[in-house]
């Protein structure tokens, strides 16, 4: 759910997409092997793409078609004055079908997780699978969730008020365990294009998310992986995630919420394994 840094040395393949009357986002489109199914990656709070996926990108485009895209007012997103997690859904099926892709696996971490979910609930024709990473049904205790209704709508509209003190200050707050200054200028060309009051209301959004009721339904081939030592997102809560879809694969990861980068060499394994295996039972499926 907090920023997760990568090295970002992958080049990409970037793109200017239209996505209507909302507006212009960018898109990374990574060309796999020939015939390759697609993957569509979607990152966590606060975070962008290639700060969530950037030491994945290569090796899963060994296997892969990779798609990225950044979430609605965070980092190249599109700029948005409500953030709904529906919306971000809608948006990554939009983003594929522009790039003539009709049928994607959807990659989801942390907040990525509900996206992923909510892309294959409101667009079931164009999501043969989910990969679920670090990430759960809920987010949030009652307790917590009921002061979050009051105060996250609260700063978000003094974020808006005063949008460059408010940028200042995220900044600021996400760059402060980062030494090394080049890395730290990198990150902040990444996170320099958030909207605060976006991921002020992000946070609000996934205090709001909950899918006990509709999750038991998802009827494509799933894959979960959890981290085992995470601190924001429960081991057990990501577990009973798993065991929510019918027929979910697990695959654990020695590691905390930033897993992705910080234990990059268990992590990016795992996730093509996990891929590969929601791609398997989709073809013997399908």
């Amino acid at each position: 759910m907090g920023v997760i840094l990568s090295s970002m040395t992958t080049p990409t393949i970037d793109h200017q997409v239209q996505l209507g009357e909302h507006g212009t986002t960018t898109v990374r489109d990574i060309p796999g092997p020939p015939g390759a199914a697609t993957v569509m990656l979607l990152h966590g709070l606060g975070a962008t793409g290639r700060l969530n996926w950037g030491p994945c990108f290569r090796p899963l485009s060994e296997h892969f078609r990779v798609l990225c895209m950044d979430h609605r007012g965070h980092g190249s997103g599109l700029r948005t004055r409500r953030f709904r997690l529906e919306q971000c859904a809608d948006d990554a099926v939009a983003v594929a079908r522009s790039r003539g892709v009709g049928r994607f696996i959807s990659v989801g971490y942390s907040m990525g997780g509900p996206i992923a979910s909510l892309t294959w609930r409101r667009h079931p024709e164009h999501v043969s699978g989910l990969v679920l990473c670090a990430t759960a049904r809920h987010f949030a205790r009652r307790s917590s969730a009921r002061f979050a209704r009051i105060a996250l709508p609260i700063a978000a509209g003094v974020a808006r008020l005063a949008p460059s003190v408010a940028h200042e200050r995220l900044l600021q707050r996400m760059l402060a365990r980062i030494e090394h200054p080049q890395m730290r200028e990198r990150v902040y060309r990444e996170l320099e294009g958030h909207e605060p009051a976006s991921v002020i209301e992000a946070s609000h959004a996934l205090t709001r998310f909950a899918s006990h009721d509709w999750i038991g339904s998802v009827d494509v081939p799933t894959s979960v992986i959890v981290t085992t030592r995470d601190e924001l997102v429960p081991p057990t809560r990501q577990l009973k995630l798993a065991t929510s879809i019918p027929g979910a694969e697990v695959f654990e990861i020695d590691g905390d919420h930033s897993a992705c980068v910080s234990r990059a060499d268990l992590f990016v394994p795992a996730l093509i394994s996990a891929c590969r295996s929601v791609q398997n039972r989709a073809n013997v499926n399908g």
